[in-house]
């Protein structure tokens, strides 16, 4: 029995995973609660601090709401120094103040491996809640960030990213998914998740298959960042790139002109990557018009399409 059905109160849960659980209090208000952690993904301490904490914001942002107040997680080695924690901390406190929320308190245990994340609280009108699983046939699909943080990050390790590379990435992962979910409410989304460590592909298939549909992607329309293609021919992924092309390859059809690190650019793992929208073709384009005034990146990058089968859920990529 679903949690749900034992308590139907609470709107999303475990019954359709989405990107936050969502619990009613009355007609007017339901309370989203989500929570995000991982290991550093940058050399910058108060970068790395900043990136978590947007990344764990994106979840409340990808439902449509607004966060109210945050939970610090932190795993600590002992010996590393606390001016290194405090950094953290002021990076994550400074991106959650940015959201016009709160920091109210944290946790904190030892490690060998700093972590660092937040739980979150946010609200919203149980009316305007956007889940992964309304996407319609006919609809466009907007991407609102570029995609290639796995590679570059991952270049960063290894001593072979360029400092003009980073310092995007790192732009683009500090940047908060509010503006764009606030935009995409307005503009009438139909569904909405942000996309992060399954890669493109894979949280695309969870919002296909949770909406019964398929969806296709245009290879020359999607967004990059700056380096990205560079490391991804030169085979600099993520161990997580691979886990991803092994599970979700099995629904992806991709056009035959499509070279090896370009499929694999779509299954690279995200931090606090950009929100896909399904939305009405007509409103995408408003959205992108809206967004592109507004100082914020986004693109009409596929479309939804009527399932092959009663599960959807299959993901063509065109040149």
């Amino acid at each position: 029995m679903f949690t749900t059905e034992l308590f139907p109160e609470l709107i999303v849960g475990l019954g359709e995973p989405d990107d936050a659980a969502v619990y009613r209090l009355d007609d007017e208000r339901a309370i989203i609660s989500t929570m995000d952690f991982f290991p550093p993904v940058v050399d910058d301490p108060y970068a790395f601090g900043a990136i978590a904490a947007a990344n764990a914001l994106s979840d409340v942002y990808a439902m449509g709401g607004t966060p109210l107040f945050a939970i610090n997680l932190v795993a600590f080695p002992d010996g590393l120094g606390m001016a290194l924690l405090t950094e953290i901390l002021r990076g994550g406190a400074e991106k959650v103040r940015e959201a016009g929320a709160a920091i109210a308190g944290g946790h904190t245990v030892t490690d060998k491996e700093p972590k660092y994340g937040l739980a979150v609280t946010g609200i919203v009108h149980p009316a305007r809640i956007v889940t992964k699983g309304g996407a319609k046939p006919g609809d466009a699909l907007v991407l609102t960030k570029p995609l290639g943080t796995g590679v570059i990050t991952t270049a960063l390790k290894s001593d072979l990213a360029a400092p003009a590379d980073v310092a995007a990435a790192v732009a683009a992962m500090m940047r908060l998914n509010r503006t764009a979910a606030q935009q995409a409410v307005e503009a009438g989304a139909h569904a909405m998740t942000d996309i992060t460590g399954y890669g493109l592909i894979g949280h695309a298939h969870e919002m296909a298959h949770l909406s019964r549909a398929d969806f296709a992607f245009y290879f020359a329309q999607l967004p990059w960042l700056p380096g990205a293609f560079t490391y991804a021919e030169q085979d600099i992924f993520p161990g997580g790139m691979v886990r991803n092309a092994l599970y979700y390859e099995r629904w992806v059809d991709a056009d035959a002109s499509l070279q090896l690190h370009q499929l694999n650019l779509l299954y690279d793992p995200q931090t606090s990557g950009g929100l896909l929208i399904a939305l009405p073709e007509t409103a995408a384009f408003q959205l992108v018009n809206r967004l592109t005034a507004l100082g914020e990146p986004a693109a009409v990058v596929g479309s939804v399409k009527a399932a092959g089968d009663e599960q959807g859920g299959r993901i063509q990529i065109e040149p």
